[in-house]
């Protein structure tokens, strides 16, 4: 009778109680990996909760991100949570998935190790804490780092012989999918798409076009509301005529990533009649030539932006943007950048302010007969606007004042000029 003997990996040797948490990640954002990542998170809250003399903290995940990437959410709490000592023990899969930049992996390793945190590597069996774990670390993080840049190159081989045979690198557009390789039409995405280019011919701009597709619930390919850009990326397609032009961008480099504009460093490809067009050429070229009409339009290049005294000074407290400065009918105002661009709807306790009334608190905060503009900036960091009109002044050495703020009257917010100008109104009515 044959017998089956289970292999049971060895766990930690590690004594006393301590607080464990666990990092995991995963480089795609497809359906697969993160069922995977899912089963990770599940094995390691199993794993840490079945130990005896460990106590669970809860394991920290990254989806769809390289691990060349040293601003991952979760990484980065990860390493603040160990800092305020919430965490003795953190354990991971393997180097490469912890970081396989090595200067990320030395870094953080030197750095947790100053605040006496042990990270553990299960395939490598590496305690980061031990005599030669920082040795065996470098060897192996190299290596890691020399087989991202070995996938990278393979990666960006693969890329550009498609690009050489006309054939679209990859399937996230609106309005296609990709079948064996070729763009097929998607029924019902290429109307919206149809819809953008004639509300944009038609006159609407960016931020309309955006608002009404909203309002009628109609999302993007990714399922998430239309802004200014995303209409933007659906007018600048050039894939719509049917044709492509292949790497007009490329990435620096295999560890920053970083998406670069190519301006004639690479070689670009441009196929014709690779797929069937949603938006005939002439729709696109008046499009462009309608985009350039309107940059030209509204930009001058001898312009400059106004700057005021409370220009990005002032940062709302609900949403954390700065308040912008706006010409009323009745006066000079500073608003939330949220609330003029989204209304109310996106920053619900934020409210535009009397410029007079910054100018007139200010005055009192600091001490002074009269408002200098030079003394503000040098002695006010920045005003934080919470909701109830209540205005956080925070000084250049650190310290805080509160006030809050009156509204005015609307009798009291009138102008000599304002009432006047009523008069005559009145007078042309009789």
């Amino acid at each position: 009778m044959e017998k089956t003997i289970q292999k049971i990996q060895a766990l930690p040797k590690i004594r006393g109680d301590k607080r464990v948490a666990a990092y995991a990640r995963v480089s795609t954002e497809k359906d697969a990996m993160l069922h995977s990542l899912s089963a990770q998170v599940s094995y390691y809250s199993d794993l840490i909760q079945s130990h005896r003399g460990w106590k669970y903290v809860g394991v920290y995940a990254d989806e769809g991100l390289t691990g060349t990437k040293a601003d991952r959410d979760n990484f980065v709490r990860l390493v603040e949570d160990c800092k305020a000592g919430k965490i003795d023990i953190v354990i991971t899969k393997s180097i490469s998935r912890f970081a396989r930049n090595t200067l990320t992996l030395l870094e953080t390793v030197r750095e947790l190790k100053l605040f006496g945190v042990d990270i553990y590597f299960e395939e490598q069996k590496i305690h980061s804490m031990s005599g030669d774990g920082e040795l065996m670390l470098t060897i192996l993080a190299s290596y890691a780092q020399e087989e991202s840049r070995s996938a990278s190159e393979n990666q960006k081989w693969r890329v550009q012989k498609n690009f050489k045979e006309g054939l679209p690198w990859n399937g996230a557009c609106l309005g296609y999918h990709l079948k064996n390789g070729v763009y097929e039409i998607t029924e019902g995405e290429d109307e919206i798409v149809k819809r953008i280019f004639n509300d944009y011919l038609s006159g609407m701009g960016f931020h309309a076009i955006a608002k009404a597709l909203n309002e009628e619930h109609i999302l993007t390919r990714r399922g998430y509301k239309w802004t200014n850009d995303s209409v933007s990326l659906i007018l600048n397609n050039y894939s719509y005529t049917g044709n492509l032009l292949l790497q007009s961008t490329y990435k620096d480099n295999y560890i920053n990533k970083r998406k670069m504009k190519n301006n004639g460093e690479l070689p670009m490809y441009h196929a014709t009649d690779t797929h069937p067009a949603i938006i005939p050429i002439e729709v696109f070229e008046a499009v462009q030539a309608e985009r350039i009409r309107r940059a030209r339009h509204y930009y001058n290049k001898d312009y400059k932006m106004n700057r005021y005294p409370f220009t990005k000074k002032i940062i709302c407290d609900c949403c954390g943007k700065t308040y912008r400065r706006k010409v009323t009918n009745t006066q000079v105002v500073w608003i939330c950048g949220t609330y003029n661009s989204k209304g109310k709807s996106a920053c619900p306790d934020s409210k535009q302010i009397p410029e007079s009334v910054l100018i007139e608190e200010t005055i009192k905060l600091i001490g002074i007969a009269e408002f200098n503009e030079r003394l503000f900036e040098d002695t006010i960091e920045n005003i934080c606007a919470c909701k109830d009109n209540l205005l956080k002044f925070t000084f250049k050495d650190g310290t805080v004042k509160d006030i809050v703020w009156k509204d005015r009257s609307r009798r009291e917010s009138w102008t000599p000029e304002m009432k006047e100008e009523a008069r005559q109104r009145a007078r042309k009515n009789r």
